[in-house]
Parts: C-alpha cells; sequence; structure tokens
C-alpha cells in the first residue's frame, strides 16, 4: 500500500480519488497535485512507481497543509474565538450551531439529541 504523507492511500483507486484519502486534500487540490507532478489522473495508485510516489509527496509538503498540521491549526483557531470571547466561539463552546443556522427547528448535528422537556401537555389557559 502507497504511502504518501504519512498516510496509506488504498491502492486499487485511481490515483486522483486515492488522495483524497488524506485530510486536507479534496478534489481541486488532488488533481493540482496530478498536474504539478506531470501523472495522469486516471492511473492506479498501484501502478505508480517510487519517484512517482515521492514526487506527489514533495509537491504535498512544500504546498499544502495536511493532516495533523491542518488539524492543529483549526483547533487553535477555534480555541482562538473562544478566548476573545467572540460570537463564534461562544457558539463553539455551547455547541450550537456556529454559521448562522436556524436552531428552532432541525439543528440536531450539533445539539444532539432531543431533551424532552416535561409539563407542556394539558395546560389549559
Amino acid at each position: 500500500m502507497p504511502r504518501i504523507a504519512g498516510i496509506d492511500i488504498p491502492e486499487r483507486k485511481k490515483i486522483r480519488y486515492a488522495l483524497r484519502y488524506i485530510y486536507g486534500i479534496g478534489p481541486k487540490i488532488a488533481d493540482d497535485i496530478l498536474s504539478a507532478a506531470g501523472i495522469d489522473p486516471d492511473r492506479r495508485a498501484s501502478d505508480l512507481n517510487d519517484q512517482e510516489i515521492a514526487q506527489i509527496a514533495g509537491i504535498i509538503d512544500q504546498e499544502h497543509l495536511v493532516e495533523g498540521a491542518l488539524r492543529r491549526q483549526v483547533s487553535q483557531n477555534i480555541q482562538r474565538l473562544r478566548d476573545i470571547r467572540a460570537y463564534r466561539g461562544d457558539r463553539h463552546r455551547r455547541g450550537l450551531p456556529v454559521r448562522g443556522q436556524r436552531t428552532r427547528c432541525n439543528a440536531r448535528t450539533r445539539k444532539g439529541r432531543k431533551k424532552t422537556v416535561a409539563g407542556k401537555k394539558g395546560v389549559k389557559g
């Protein structure tokens, strides 16, 4: 199994899709890396020789922030927002949606399972 940037990528997939298994590399960046290296995107990852793998790894190391360093940067950015008591940092702290989504309905991914409140039914005014 080829290792690029310290990550095992699947060898049976085409290299343009296999590169996306690295955190921080999406479709556009994967295609940009392959065009810079001069490698056909439709070749399988298992068909690449050691020199081509080293070339891809070199491009990723020089030009892109991936894996641990990227995860660390994202968490530091969130921590900075919390420390300066920004609105977005407060939303992160409370576990609510950060980017302006509504919370009256939906938002279950951020809020977690429903917390049922007793005593609402049967009240007559």
